[in-house]
């Protein structure tokens, strides 16, 4: 490795170890010796001068926390020493001029997407199943299990496979031993159905939402389940209702009818108390009935060339560690600049890792009305939070402060790289859906699945996940890229991560070359020539944020 530390910002006081460096190492920088009074592994920080207690530390140019004691110049920065602390916000203060970068080599590229009829293009082709009410998943499942095995969306997984054998060897008396199985899981359940080419898969969702739960709670999942089925990457859409819910039909279509008006996707409805039928046997056959013929109906569509504009882009990242805000995450934040540039949409969502950099997105907002859109919901959710005697400076779980990220707001600010550096033209609650061209913050929680559910019911359709750690998160509808922030982990977990940003941090690579291929490894998912491994392993992750009482 070219160098063992870094500074990402010229106001820092904290330095990165990008590897493990021992007590009494002399690090050279700024034309003074750093003497390590601490071993600092790497992905940890260590600090450039004397910091007293109480005085403050700075990363990435922003404040990230205050000082509980005295720290040495050249000592560890922990939990034990540092304490969360972040600027306020005041709305937009100062107009921002945006230096695009070129994106010659992609104005004359297409990808080859769906096209529907409310000018939208899908990535992906893929007929939808939801319950309006908990009170359905058992029949989603047995849907599911219905038309996977009957139409072969999916191969049998190993461990399918190793049960099978294990009841081979109990009928004929043998022995049981699994450790003479051969089990390999290179994540290739995913595959087509020979009768349907066009199609890339049908997605059943569960949930334990919508009733029994605050009105505006079941509100807002008609409108997230709305945001799906306007989703282009769902070609037409079955609803299960049970009918007494408070998620009611007339709520969802009403919901449905004001993000999109002209709606005009096949669509079908089924509410079990209104069954006029003997059973729920006679509604499921009714079901796979007109499910079955709605696959017929979306299999005429075919791929055909699209403009890059036409991408809905959501970044996010999980399991960071103390390379993700220096390497993966910046990275996408140039991918998002480059589709921004090239008059694509982006999603940024997880309001509790954008603490502390508020102020500076607020200043990027094309006007005040958003930056002050966006400051009553990072307020209103912070509230909340305080409210249940949380607040987001619990926000780094043990595994990320275990690898570096010691406060949340040096988690937020390297988080915040993803956004890259464009203009702000949307603050969107949970359950909108983005209309505007551009970069578009969505306010989700920092939890993987809640962020990637509400992005897809923003409308992304690819999502590019950062991950330090090591996670399997993926989506029903929208496609999750999987970018590990070093090559150990990409090495350790080929299984879930589709490309590795490592080569950032060992110098091979600058942050532009990885944004660039990562465009590129878009444009190939966005055509259907590849898929991801969380699309092979069929992880299909789906939660719904719900933050009123149960009742």
């Amino acid at each position: 490795m070219s160098r063992s530390y870094l500074q990402i910002h010229p106001l820092d006081n904290l330095l990165v170890a990008l590897t493990d460096l021992k007590a009494g190492t002399i690090i050279h920088h700024q034309g003074q010796e750093i003497i390590l009074k601490d071993d600092i592994a790497a992905k940890h920080k260590f600090s450039s001068l004397d910091i007293p207690k109480g005085q403050t530390a700075t990363m990435y140019g922003v404040l990230v926390g205050v000082a509980t004691q005295d720290i040495p110049k050249g000592g560890l920065i922990h939990t034990f020493n540092l304490h969360h602390a972040s600027h306020d916000f005041v709305g937009k203060q100062k107009e921002y001029t945006w230096a695009a970068p070129n994106v010659d080599r992609w104005k004359n590229k297409t990808f080859k997407g769906y096209h529907r009829p409310d000018g939208q293009v899908g990535t992906q082709n893929y007929w939808l199943v939801i319950p309006l009410v908990f009170c359905e998943n058992r029949n989603v499942e047995l849907l599911k299990n219905a038309f996977i095995k009957g139409l072969g969306f999916q191969k049998n997984d190993p461990f399918t496979d190793q049960v099978i054998e294990l009841k081979k060897q109990l009928e004929s008396g043998q022995e049981l031993k699994t450790n003479e199985l051969k089990v390999s899981f290179k994540g290739e359940l995913l595959q087509k159905s020979a009768s349907f080419p066009q199609v890339d898969g049908i997605k059943f969702l569960r949930h334990e939402s919508g009733c029994g739960e605050s009105k505006d709670d079941s509100d807002m999942l008609c409108a997230l389940l709305a945001g799906y089925c306007v989703n282009p990457n769902v070609g037409g859409i079955t609803v299960l209702s049970l009918g007494c819910q408070h998620s009611q039909i007339e709520t969802f279509k009403n919901t449905l009818k004001e993000i999109d008006p002209n709606f005009s996707k096949p669509i079908h409805f089924f509410e079990q108390q209104q069954d006029e039928g003997s059973g729920v046997e006679n509604l499921l056959s009714e079901v796979i009935l007109k499910t079955f013929q709605g696959l017929v109906e979306i299999n005429k569509i075919k791929r055909s060339d699209a403009p890059l504009s036409k991408l809905r882009l959501g970044v996010k990242c999980g399991g960071s560690d103390g390379f993700s805000g220096i390497s993966a995450n910046p990275a996408i934040g140039h991918t998002a600049d480059l589709l921004v540039a090239l008059g694509g949409t982006v999603m940024i969502a997880e309001f509790p890792e954008l603490c502390g950099v508020e102020q500076e997105l607020q200043n990027r907002s094309v006007n005040a009305t958003v930056a002050d859109n966006f400051g009553k919901l990072m307020r209103e959710y912070a509230k909340r939070a305080e409210a249940v005697g949380a607040g987001f400076d619990m926000n780094p779980s043990p595994g990320n402060i275990k690898d570096g990220l010691i406060t949340d707001a040096i988690k937020s600010a390297g988080a915040a790289k993803k956004a890259g550096t464009s203009p702000i033209v949307d603050a969107l609650g949970y359950g909108q859906y983005a209309k505007k061209h551009g970069l578009n913050l969505v306010c989700t929680p920092g939890n993987d699945v809640l962020a990637t559910t509400g992005m897809a019911g923003a409308g992304a359709t690819v999502q590019l996940f950062t991950t330090g750690l090591g996670t399997p998160t993926g989506n029903p509808i929208s496609p999750m890229v999987k970018l590990s922030t070093n090559t150990r982990l990409a090495e350790k977990l080929p299984e879930i991560i589709d490309i590795d940003c490592g080569p950032i941090i060992s110098g091979e690579k600058t942050v532009e070359e990885m944004g660039e291929e990562i465009l590129d490894y878009v444009i190939r998912l966005a055509s259907g020539e590849i898929n991801t491994k969380a699309m092979e392993l069929g992880q299909d992750d789906f939660m719904f944020w719900r933050r009123g009482v149960s009742l």
